[in-house]
């Protein structure tokens, strides 16, 4: 008699769903741990990275509260001569003759109507402000210098990293073809110990790119504000890089860091002769003042006709005739315009020798660029030739023969000149985006990137 099962609550049934939700929690456990060890990979646009650093720079956030700081200190400067209003209270009680004046209620309002010194003192502070701006637009020229530097230094490693893999990759080759020419008596330990070290320094240099790479993306992400894990730019959101401007008659005489630094040093001027001009000159203040004296006092025992409302309004001269204190200031305040204005040629001789310096380099790296490029080229077309030559021969059977040890070594070659022409090409670039900061022309060209794209950048 055959015994049947219904599917219901047959075994069969109860082991193929327990397999079921075995495999399944398998499957969830392995995708788990393929999200937690896969690195997150974050590509973000040239123009991206730059519009990022200048939101989230503390450079660029500091240069903003100074500016924001010294345009309140203008306001400030102004606001002298905007009447204040106190109010306050002076409740107590008194006991025969009344002292003092206890008050329910009383307002005081004062302003300076003249002084010869606050005129100079406002125009200082109108040049502070002008400092603070062109501090503002340094550190924002600043920021996004960096910031194109480290795209251009990632984009280098990620076709470096190309490379060294290409390389790494005919160098293993190598060693196993080395290996086996030696063991059937074709080359020599010599041979196989030059394979093998050629590896390992092509390993070492491959572990030290490693190394650049996490360290330009550690840099990146702290001007983004991105994790670093996996972040990389975008190749072609790279602008094409034209000579920046050599003609002297076009250059621009300062940066803006020259010409904060000359700004400052006129606002300590103007502060130091505003200074000078305080003994000996009248200075004219307004006051007005209301009191509501208490009724509960005895005033009106000792004064006839006692008003509890009482106010007051008229002007206040002064004249300084002797203030040492003061007099001593000012000479600090002239002598801290004279060291500001000497500060300010130092950063103007430094940044005119700077710019004459990256100028002949940017000429010197352009070539060394060139013969990297040709070089490589040379290397190349060679590779090609050998490459003919093992697949036909060289038509002299009685000439050496190419063999494919000489094939990846000629490979690890080209790959080794296309190295160093990207070290060359990075170096070049690099030069280029100081100079075009030094000639005034790095915003033009980032925002020429960010207008083919369709960005419009944040202005200060």
């Amino acid at each position: 008699m055959r015994k049947s099962y219904t599917m219901g609550d047959s075994p069969l049934r109860k082991n193929i769903s327990g397999d079921m939700t075995a495999l399944l929690r398998l499957m969830l456990a392995c995708a788990v741990s393929l999200l937690a060890v896969t690195p997150a990979v974050a590509q973000i646009s040239f123009t991206t990275a730059i519009d990022l650093a200048l939101k989230n720079s503390p450079k660029v956030l500091m240069a903003e509260a100074a500016a924001a700081k010294a345009q309140a200190a203008l306001e400030g400067a102004k606001d002298v001569y905007i009447p204040s209003l106190v109010g306050g209270s002076g409740l107590g009680y008194s006991y025969g003759f009344p002292v003092g004046q206890p008050s329910i209620f009383n307002f005081t309002s004062q302003s300076l109507l003249f002084n010869f010194s606050q005129h100079d003192y406002v125009r200082a502070a109108r040049a502070a402000l002008d400092a603070a701006n062109l501090a503002l637009k340094d550190a924002r020229e600043a920021v996004a210098e960096d910031t194109a530097l480290t795209c251009i230094a990632l984009d280098r490693d990620a076709q470096r990293q190309i490379a060294l893999g290409e390389q790494a990759g005919s160098a293993a080759k190598l060693v196993t073809i080395v290996q086996d020419r030696l063991d059937a008596g074709q080359d020599t330990a010599i041979g196989l110990t030059s394979a093998r070290l050629t590896a390992a320094q092509i390993r070492l240099a491959g572990l030290r790119a490693e190394d650049d790479t996490a360290s330009d993306q550690a840099h990146l992400a702290r001007l983004v504000g991105l994790p670093a894990q996996g972040l990389s730019v975008v190749s072609g959101s790279i602008p094409e890089f034209h000579a920046p401007s050599t003609d002297a008659t076009a250059l621009p005489a300062s940066s803006p860091a020259v010409d904060a630094a000359y700004a400052t040093a006129h606002a300590k001027s103007l502060i130091a002769f505003g200074d000078s001009r305080y003994e000996w000159r009248p200075q004219i203040f307004f006051a007005a003042q209301y009191n509501r004296f208490t009724k509960y006092n005895n005033y009106d025992l000792y004064y006839k006709n006692f008003q509890h409302n009482n106010a007051g309004i008229g002007i206040q001269i002064q004249l300084p005739i002797l203030d040492m204190a003061h007099r001593a200031r000012a000479r600090e305040s002239a002598a801290e315009a004279v060291r500001a204005t000497h500060e300010a040629d130092l950063a103007r001789d430094q940044f005119l020798e700077g710019r004459a310096k990256l100028e002949r380099s940017t000429a010197e790296l352009s070539a060394q660029a060139e013969v990297a490029s040709l070089d490589q080229q040379l290397a190349e077309q060679q590779l090609d030739a050998l490459l003919v030559q093992l697949k036909s021969g060289t038509g002299n059977p009685a000439g050496p023969q190419m063999t494919p040890k000489d094939e990846e070594l000629s490979r690890i070659a080209e790959r080794g000149k296309f190295l160093a022409v990207l070290n060359a090409k990075y170096q070049m670039r690099q030069a280029e985006i100081n100079l075009m900061r030094q000639t005034g022309e790095l915003e033009s060209w980032i925002k020429s990137a960010a207008q083919s794209q369709g960005i419009t950048l944040p202005n200060p």
